[in-house]
């Protein structure tokens, strides 16, 4: 299935794909503030993570908690591989687009 991304499905699933083993909410929400550089939202997040899920490209699986924290399971995610062609794809055409563009763009007057 041919996927387009958009900027903030690229970053989550970017991040799922670092993360690996260790892409879970929290985990993932602490990468994408420090990368992004900027405040993200839980939910937009977690909706993201449900639609990627929905639409094929990464699956979750629930582990049971720990004594650490209260019992209390996490969610784990994983990407595959039409995650992985998603992303290839996304990043060439965002190659595509710059092609030719000297980087980084300043005013011409």
């Amino acid at each position: 299935m041919a996927h387009t991304l958009g900027a903030f499905e690229t970053a989550v699933l970017t991040a799922v794909f670092r993360l690996g083993d260790s892409a879970y909410g929290r985990s993932l929400h602490d990468d994408l503030e420090d990368r992004l550089n900027r405040g993200v939202a839980m939910g937009a997040m977690y909706n993201t993570l449900d639609r990627l899920e929905r639409d094929g490209l990464l699956s979750s699986r629930l582990v049971q908690g720990s004594g650490g924290r209260g019992g209390r399971s996490r969610r784990y995610y994983a990407i595959n591989a039409d995650g992985i062609d998603a992303l290839n794809r996304t990043r060439a055409t965002a190659e595509a687009l710059w092609a030719g563009i000297r980087w980084p763009i300043k005013v011409q007057l």
